[in-house]
């Protein structure tokens, strides 16, 4: 029997769409073929006619055609003032669809973090807000309390946007029938319980504070770039983008985008600090554990890697 899939486009830019068709390992035609998924509708990648797609919504809506999978991406558009018509289709505000579908499917995704927690559109005047989430209070557009039919709250696939193994990966476990375990924010922990510091190729400049002041460094980008990297949860430096790269590893710091709080509402690029001290410690470290090791750190720093830092 088949696995339906509806994906829903709200409040966001299409990044995770296009992140999708960059799967590879299966690709999407493989994907859907292996994991027995029918997909019902997809903006970029379905061909129906705008009736046959206003019955498709109806029949899903009302219940007489099943929804396995529901993913939504981007973020929920309630401006202005409630009613959501600053993101509409065919004069009906997007939001009542995605409602409407969520509370027929048996698993609801947030892909991406926009769809996942609000996103960049959190904070501004198009009032939007996360699928179960606004920024990292419980609660959002379906409420703190929701389940799907299949009695499990929004799977939410945070990043800006989510790699595409991710997506892939979790379509394939919920066609499969695997349960999956979700944190705090409602992320699989399968994907986004270590953090984006595990695996970056600069942890041994971060053991030993060897800092890069600039960018083209080699050093660590949490002390003075705003890294992060040590902060923030998910499999950046081990799922990499096109099998071979991250941020930090073209020496671009981690923004923190899978975090619920992103975008922060300080400085890109600009590590907070007191006399020295981040403000944002490491996770898992306080602050008096922190300021004697990373002072013993700096000063045991090995000549090779105080060299490679400025490439000698």
């Amino acid at each position: 029997m088949s696995i339906t899939l509806y994906w829903l486009q709200c409040g966001g830019c299409n990044g995770d769409s296009i992140s999708l068709l960059n799967a590879d390992s299966p690709d999407l035609p493989q994907l859907f073929n292996q994991s027995g998924i029918d997909l019902l509708w997809h903006p970029s990648l379905s061909g129906i006619t705008p009736q046959e797609k206003q019955k498709l919504d109806k029949n899903l809506a009302s219940g007489r055609e099943k929804l396995d999978i529901l993913c939504i991406e981007g973020s929920i558009i309630l401006g202005p003032d409630g009613t959501g018509m600053f993101d509409s289709m065919a004069g009906t505000p997007k939001k009542d669809l995605a409602a409407a579908l969520a509370n027929k499917a048996g698993h609801v995704i947030a892909v991406g973090t926009c769809a996942a927690y609000g996103g960049i559109a959190a904070v501004g005047e198009v009032e939007a807000t996360g699928l179960q989430f606004h920024q990292s209070e419980k609660g959002g557009f379906l409420g703190r309390d929701f389940k799907s039919a299949a009695g499990v709250p929004v799977i939410n696939l945070p990043g800006c946007p989510c790699h595409y193994e991710i997506i892939t990966g979790t379509l394939s476990a919920l066609a499969a029938g695997v349960k999956m375990e979700l944190d705090e924010f409602g992320r699989p922990v399968e994907w986004y319980g270590i953090l984006v510091h595990q695996g970056c190729t600069r942890n041994e400049y971060h053991e030993y504070r060897v800092e890069e002041h600039e960018f083209g460094e080699k050093g660590c980008l949490f002390f003075y770039k705003g890294c992060h990297g040590p902060l923030a949860y998910g499999s950046c430096n081990k799922l990499l983008w096109n099998k071979r790269t991250s941020k930090t590893r073209v020496g671009v710091p981690c923004f923190g985008c899978t975090m619920p709080d992103f975008p922060q509402a300080y400085p890109f690029f600009q590590t907070r600090n007191i006399e020295g001290i981040p403000l944002d410690l490491p996770d898992g470290l306080n602050r008096a554990h922190y300021m004697a090791y990373k002072g013993m750190a700096a000063a045991a720093a090995p000549d090779r890697l105080k060299g490679r830092k400025t490439g000698i």
